[in-house]
C-alpha cells in the first residue's frame, strides 16, 4: 500500500532560474524507512515540502504532476489537512515552535486533533519520555538550546503518531548521543507502528544503517533509488561527495563492499583479520601554530590571548548556572573545537565572547573585534537580495555571486550559512576572534570542505577560531585542539587526536572503525599497513 507517491512532479520557486524538482516519480510503501540524500540545493528539502503540501500552497511558483500523501492529493488538500497524516520537521526548528512552554508545544498538535485532556496528557508524557525531554516539559521554549529546541519541535511532529514522518536534517543540532537515540527512535516507530519515515540528512553515516531505501537527488532529479549498500556503490562512482567516512575509508584501502555503518565495517575487517581491538590511540596533534603577527604578553615570550574567559559564570534568573567558572584562552591563529552534549553551555559561552551576554561573575578578555556566527543564519539577513547583503568581492569569495538576485531566505541551508559567515567576517581587517556556532548545519561534505578552508584561512590571517560543533569529522578537519563542556564546565581540553579517538560518541566514524586514525585518509594508511603485514611470508 502506497503512503507517498510522486507522479512526474516538477516544480520551480517563484522567480527561480531553474526547477527545484524535475520530473520526479517515486512510490513509497507503508512502513518504509527512506533516506533522501544529495548535495545542497539538489531538491531534497523541496521534495519534503511537496510531500507535506507547502509546495505549491505556501511557496507558490509553478507546479506540475501529482503528489499523493496518505491518500490525499496535495493539489486538493493544503498543509493543514495533510498534517493530520504527515508530521513534518524542517531545518529551522525555531520557526516551528510557537508556544511559550515545552508542555504546551507538545500538547498543541494533540489538541488540534480533538483529543481529550487525559489523552493529551498521556501523549505529551509518552513523547517526552521517548525523546528524553521529560526534564524540559515546564521550561520556557525561549530558554532552550538549539538542540533542545530541535527535540521539542520533533516531539510536536511525532506527538499525534502520524502515518508519515517527514524530517529535514533532524540530527543537525543534536549531540552524538541524542542523534543516535533519535535514529533509534525513528527505527522503532517504523518497526513497531509501521510509520513511514522520510529522512533528509547530510551526515549519512548516522542513518544509513537504519534505512531500507535511499533516494539520491541531483539538480532536482531523482538520480538513484536503491538500497543503502547500492547507494554507496553508486555514490563511489557517480557522487563521491555523498560517500560516508566509512565508505571513503574502505575505497581508499581497496576494500569492498562499502559498509553501511560502523558495525558492518568492523565485521568486514574482522573477517579479513584486519581489526585490531583496543589499539593505540591516535597520536596527538601538533601544537597550534602561532600567526606571525601577534601581540606579545608581558613576559615578552608568549603571545597575549586573542580571546580569554577568566572564571566566567553565567546564572539565569532563579539561580540556574549555565556556565560554571570557565577558564579558557585562545592564542591568535589557534583553531579550537568546542564540543559537548545539548545544553552543556556551548552557545552561551560563544555569546559571552562578543558581549551578547555578560558574565554573572568573572570576565572575558578580547584583543579586538569578535565575529560571531550564531546557529540561525536568517538572523543576519536584512535585505531582499543576496547582492545587497555584502559587497561583490565578498560575495564572490563566498561562492554566491550566482545568487545575487535571489532572496537570502530562498537559499539552501548551506548557502545561507555561507552568506551569514561572509556578513559577519566582512571588514577592513580580520577579526581578533571568529566564533562559529554549529556552522555545518545544512551543509554537504563539499560545502564543509569549503568552510574548513575558510576557517584555516581566517586562522592564517591571525584570527583565533572557536567552533562549537557536534560534527566530529568537521572538528578533526579544522581544529588543533578540542574543549569538551559538560554542565557548564570544561571537563577536557587537549589535542584533537587525543579527544576524538578512543571513545564512542565524541569520536569520528573512522576512529570507531580503525583505532589510531581520525579521518578516512589516515585510516586507509593504517589498513594498508596491516594488509602488508598480513601477506608477508
Amino acid at each position: 500500500m502506497s503512503t507517498l507517491r510522486f507522479e512526474h512532479v516538477s516544480y520551480s520557486y517563484p522567480d527561480a532560474t531553474r526547477p527545484a524538482l524535475r520530473d520526479v516519480s517515486v512510490d513509497l510503501a507503508a512502513g518504509e524507512f527512506v533516506v533522501a540524500a544529495g548535495l545542497s540545493a539538489s531538491g531534497k528539502s523541496t521534495f519534503l515540502r511537496a510531500a507535506c503540501g507547502l509546495v505549491p500552497h505556501f511557496h507558490g511558483g509553478e507546479f506540475a504532476g501529482r503528489v499523493t500523501t496518505g491518500a490525499m492529493d496535495t493539489r486538493e488538500h493544503g498543509p493543514g489537512a495533510i498534517s493530520a497524516v504527515a508530521g513534518t520537521l524542517f531545518q529551522d526548528p525555531e520557526t516551528q515552535v510557537v508556544l511559550s512552554t515545552v508542555r504546551a508545544e507538545l500538547a498543541l498538535p494533540l489538541e488540534h486533533r480533538g483529543h481529550g485532556p487525559s489523552q493529551v496528557a498521556r501523549g505529551v508524557e509518552e513523547t517526552a519520555l521517548a525523546l528524553g525531554i521529560g526534564d524540559l516539559l515546564d521550561r520556557q521554549t525561549h530558554e532552550l538550546s538549539a538542540g533542545e529546541l530541535q527535540r521539542v519541535a520533533l516531539g510536536a511532529a511525532l506527538a499525534g503518531r502520524p502515518r508519515i514522518v517527514l524530517l529535514d536534517e533532524p540530527t543537525s543540532q543534536l549531540d552524538p548521543v541524542a542523534g543516535d537515540e533519535l535514529v533509534w527512535l525513528l527505527r522503532r516507530l517504523n518497526e513497531e507502528w509501521g510509520t513511514t519515515i522520510v529522512l533528509v540528512e547530510h551526515r549519512l553515516e548516522r542513518c544509513l544503517g537504519a534505512a531500507d531505501r535511499v533516494l539520491a537527488f541531483e539538480a532536482g532529479r531523482l538520480a538513484c533509488d536503491t538500497s543503502p549498500r547500492g547507494f554507496l556503490e553508486w555514490a563511489a562512482e557517480r557522487a563521491p561527495a555523498l560517500s560516508t567516512p566509512g565508505a571513503r575509508l574502505f575505497a581508499r584501502a581497496g576494500l569492498r563492499p562499502p559498509p553501511s555503518g560502523v558495525k558492518d565495517a568492523r565485521a568486514t575487517l574482522r573477517a579479513h583479520d584486519l581489526l585490531v581491538e583496543g589499539g593505540a590511540p591516535a597520536p596527538a596533534a601538533a601544537p597550534a601554530r602561532r600567526a606571525r603577527r601577534t601581540r606579545r604578553g608581558r613576559d615578552g615570550d608568549a603571545p597575549a590571548p586573542a580571546l580569554a574567559f577568566r572564571g566566567v559564570w553565567h546564572e539565569r534568573q532563579g539561580g540556574r548556572a549555565v556556565l560554571r567558572g570557565i577558564d579558557l584562552a585562545l592564542a591568535p591563529g589557534e583553531r579550537v573545537a568546542l564540543m559537548g552534549r545539548n545544553g552543556a553551555g556551548k552557545s552561551t559561552l560563544l555569546r559571552h565572547a562578543n558581549a551578547l551576554m555578560s558574565p554573572t561573575r568573572g570576565r572575558v578578555e578580547v584583543a579586538g573585534r569578535v565575529a560571531l556566527l550564531l546557529q540561525n543564519p536568517n538572523d543576519y539577513f536584512l535585505a531582499d537580495r543576496v547582492g545587497e547583503e555584502i559587497g561583490a568581492p565578498a560575495l564572490q569569495r563566498a561562492g554566491l555571486a550566482a545568487f545575487a538576485d535571489r532572496h537570502p531566505r530562498d537559499l539552501s541551508g548551506g548557502e545561507r550559512q555561507r552568506l551569514a559567515l561572509a556578513i559577519v567576517c566582512e571588514g577592513d581587517a580580520p577579526p581578533a576572534a571568529l566564533c562559529l556556532d554549529e556552522p555545518t548545519r545544512g551543509m554537504d561534505r563539499a560545502a564543509k570542505g569549503d568552510l574548513a578552508a575558510d576557517v584555516r584561512a581566517a586562522a592564517e590571517a591571525g584570527s583565533a577560531v572557536l567552533v562549537a560543533t557536534h560534527d566530529p569529522e568537521f572538528a578533526a578537519t579544522v581544529a588543533q585542539r578540542v574543549v569538551l563542556l559538560a554542565e557548564g564546565t570544561v571537563i577536557a581540553d587537549g589535542p584533537v587526536g587525543e579527544l576524538l579517538s578512543g571513545g564512542w560518541y565524541f569520536a569520528t566514524e573512522t576512529a570507531r572503525i580503525v583505532d589510531g586514525a581520525l579521518l578516512p585518509e589516515d585510516g586507509a594508511d593504517v589498513l594498508r599497513a596491516r594488509m602488508t603485514v598480513a601477506v608477508r611470508p
